[in-house]
């Protein structure tokens, strides 16, 4: 992991070592993440440091994925957390709106319904590994939106 910076973020910092569960721990990583740059961004800059996370997400991830000879490796948790951050980003910030957003991502990234299932399938490489990730976050927030209006 330490051989070369796209892996060190492709493994979360090492959060995607974690067992059992790599991808929970990655998720988790988001958190303490968020809290710290929330209130400290508008909300324009947050969304620039999403949009700019998710490109080095893509690099991380693709260098990292060829290096080891397995393009989605379940150690490679920066999807979870660039995922989480956006969900993060777009819910109220209260504990029970986070941990529904978090406990929907983690479904959602797990079953994989379709189309994140065809997607995750067909699109290789490290936009493949984010974008799964990022349906998966899209999932989350449309069911948020949902439970929100009813």
């Amino acid at each position: 992991m330490l051989s070369h910076p796209a892996h060190l973020i492709a493994f979360g910092f090492g959060s995607g070592l974690l067992r059992p569960g790599p991808g929970t721990f990655g998720t988790l990583v988001a958190f303490p993440l968020f809290w710290l740059l929330d209130p400290r961004l508008s909300a324009s800059a947050f969304a620039f440091v999403l949009l700019l996370l998710f490109g080095v997400g893509v690099w991380a991830c693709d260098r990292s994925g060829r290096a080891l000879g397995i393009p989605d490796h379940g150690g490679m948790v920066i999807d979870e957390i660039v995922a989480m951050l956006l969900v993060l980003f777009l819910i109220p910030r209260t504990l029970p709106w986070q941990l529904a957003g978090f406990l929907l991502f983690r479904l959602f990234d797990i079953v994989k319904p379709m189309p994140i299932r065809h997607f995750d399938r067909t699109i290789k490489g490290g936009f493949g590994v984010m974008l799964d990730d990022l349906m998966a976050a899209f999932y989350t927030l449309l069911v948020l939106a949902l439970w929100k209006v009813l």
